[in-house]
Formats: structure tokens, C-alpha cells, sequence
């Protein structure tokens, strides 16, 4: 690495770390000023709210990563360009691409650094939850009437659940098939006894029956069976159900799996999920977009990037809105509905970069 280099990556780090710390902080003052009267009334200390907003961070940081990424890159182009320092590196023989080729790497960072904070936002944000008191906390040691979706499709139907004996009563396991070559499976049992030693449970006084067809049923009766389906800890099914957003990437896929297997629409989830992955991408094609953006008028001074990015910043939001309403009502694929945005910015980019005197 380069003296240019550093000089480029010191003047990208230093507002890319301004934007995404600056806007999420700026939008927790405003909420915080708005609700903590609603906060306090309940008892709530305020070391736990204090607390419940550094949880916070990680999602609204998520959200900001693309637009941090896209003011860090024509603010530092932009200035540049500006300052003459492009015309001196051109002089001596440093192309355009060249020059910005750091910023590139740093948006495939800030790539890597968006996957983490995906998975870690649904984590904290739970926590966030209970803390303000939106959510009970997991202190129960029993469990009534309930469903639970597992994997592979199976949902069970729970009448109690006790955590200290490790015991179930009354439960009716269910997975959804297609016909002949994937059959229903309804297992029902009396009592289940969970054993540390195996790490399974043990069924009591049920009947299992396959479900192929309208005249293919099959059916038997058991006094005790071992089962490999239940493979959730007592502790696992006390667990409080979750909404799609406070899952993670591969918990959203297996709920997906679950959903669809049992005949349900889930085009909005399947948007939500590929959009995980879609948000942080769209960093890399927004340096690359930002990059040629910011020299197209060289003589333009603060407040011309100000309103670019944040024009940009509008027009990305409202794809991505709009790939959510278009994915979910069925209009086109829902991974391809995710990616439309990213797709729309890498074009304009490559156009961008052509265009660019190097």
C-alpha cells in the first residue's frame, strides 16, 4: 500500500465512521427525547434504557451502511478533485481507477462488516426488547398450550411443557407432504420424557400415522417410541416465537422451509431473507457508482455532494421499498425483486465508470 493509498483510505475512513455512527445516534436522540417519559412511567431504569439504545446500534447501523459507504466515497472523491490532487495524480502517471482503487476495498469491508451486523442486529434487538419491557424476559420454567415450528417442516402442538422434570403432555407433531413419495406424518403421544444422557426425547402411550394419499393410510399404535424428529431442547421450546426480523439469515431459511412445506405464501419472507444479503452488497456497487459521481462537476463544491448522496440515498431507499411490495405480491421472483436495486446501481455504475476520464 501506497502514501496515496493511505491518504485516500485516512480521508474515506474518516467520514464513512462520521456517517454511520453520526445518523443512528442523531435518530436515537429523537427517539429517545420523544418516549423516555413512556419509558420512565413504567420503572424502567435508566441505565437499562441507556443500555436498550447501544443494543440498538447494530440494526439502524446496518440500514445507514450503504449510505455511510456512498458519503464517504464522493465526499473523499469529491475533495479530490477539488484540491487539484486528482490533476497531480494523473500527472504522474496515476490513473482515475487506480487512484480509488483503495475505496474499493474498503466497500468490500464495510460488505463483510454488513453481514455481521445482520446476524448480530436480530440477537440485540431481542434483548432491546426486554429490557424496555416490550417482551418478557425467559424466566419461565413452563410452557401451555403453544405451537412450535421446527425444521423440516414439522410443527408441534404442545399441551404443557415442564422445564424441571424435563416432560411434555399431550403432544401432536405434524409434517405436511405432498403425496405418495413425501407423506403427511402425524405422531401423537400422551407424555414425552426428555434424557440428558441421549440428548433425545422418549415418547409415551401415542400412534404414528403416514398419510400418503386418500387410499394410503398407515397407522400404528405404541406403549414407548424413540423418536429422531423431536431434537429441540426442553429449553428450546420454551423459547418465545419470533418475527422475521429478529431471525437470523439461516433461522429465517429454515422458518421459510417450515412455512412453505405446510402450503403458505411466503414471498415476503423470502424478500426479507435475500434482502440480508442484498443491503450490504449494494455497498460495493455504490463505491463503484459514487466513485466517477463525484468528479462528473470537479468544481462543485460541499453542498453539491451533500445533495447527490442524498438524492442517491433516497431513489436506493425507495427500490429497495419498492422490490419488497414487487417480490412479495408475486409480481416477479422474490430474489430477483431483492437484487433489482443492486442491479440498477451496478449498471449506472459501469456506465459511470466508462464515462470517467481515467
Amino acid at each position: 500500500m501506497t502514501t496515496l493509498d493511505r491518504y485516500v483510505l485516512r480521508e474515506w475512513l474518516r467520514v464513512f465512521l462520521v456517517t454511520l455512527l453520526g445518523f443512528p445516534i442523531l435518530v436515537i436522540v429523537i427517539d429517545l427525547t420523544d418516549r423516555l417519559d413512556t419509558y420512565l412511567s413504567r420503572g424502567i431504569p435508566g441505565g437499562a434504557v441507556a443500555l436498550s439504545y447501544v443494543y440498538d446500534l447494530p440494526e439502524k447501523m446496518f440500514l445507514v451502511l450503504p449510505v455511510a459507504v456512498l458519503f464517504a466515497t464522493v465526499f473523499t472523491v469529491g475533495a479530490l478533485g477539488r484540491h487539484s490532487e486528482l490533476t497531480a495524480a494523473k500527472a504522474s502517471g496515476i490513473s482515475f481507477h487506480r487512484l480509488v482503487r483503495p475505496l474499493f476495498a474498503a466497500a468490500a469491508a464495510a460488505f463483510l462488516a454488513g453481514l455481521l451486523l445482520g446476524e448480530l442486529a436480530p440477537v440485540v434487538a431481542a434483548r432491546r426488547m426486554e429490557l424496555l419491557g416490550e417482551r418478557a424476559q425467559r424466566g419461565t420454567s413452563a410452557r401451555y398450550n403453544f405451537v412450535y415450528r421446527a425444521d423440516g417442516g414439522w410443527v408441534y402442538a404442545i399441551r404443557a411443557l415442564e422445564l424441571q422434570t424435563k416432560q411434555m403432555h399431550d403432544l401432536l407433531l405434524e409434517r405436511a407432504g405432498t403425496g405418495a413419495d413425501y407423506p403427511t406424518i402425524v405422531l401423537a403421544a400422551q407424555r414425552a420424557l426428555y434424557n440428558d444422557t441421549t440428548k433425545g426425547w422418549m415418547l409415551h402411550g401415542g400412534a404414528l400415522r403416514y398419510l400418503a394419499g386418500r387410499d394410503a393410510e398407515f397407522a400404528f399404535q405404541f406403549d414407548s417410541v424413540r423418536t429422531r424428529t423431536l431434537v429441540e431442547r426442553p429449553v428450546d421450546l420454551l423459547a418465545e416465537p419470533k418475527a422475521p426480523p429478529e431471525m437470523r439469515y439461516a433461522e429465517l431459511g429454515r422458518y421459510i422451509d417450515a412455512l412453505a412445506r405446510s402450503g403458505s405464501n411466503v414471498k415476503k419472507l423470502e424478500v426479507e431473507r435475500a434482502l440480508k444479503v442484498a443491503i450490504p452488497f449494494i455497498c460495493l456497487l455504490i463505491a463503484l457508482f459514487g466513485a466517477p459521481l463525484a468528479i462528473s462537476t470537479p468544481k462543485s463544491g460541499a453542498a453539491w455532494g451533500v445533495a447527490v448522496s442524498l438524492a442517491t440515498t433516497f431513489i436506493v431507499l425507495l427500490m429497495f421499498q419498492l422490490a419488497k411490495a414487487v417480490g412479495s405480491g408475486g409480481v416477479m421472483p422474490p430474489a430477483l425483486a431483492a437484487w433489482t436495486p443492486n442491479i440498477i446501481v451496478g449498471v449506472a455504475a459501469v456506465y459511470l465508470l466508462r464515462k470517467a476520464q481515467t
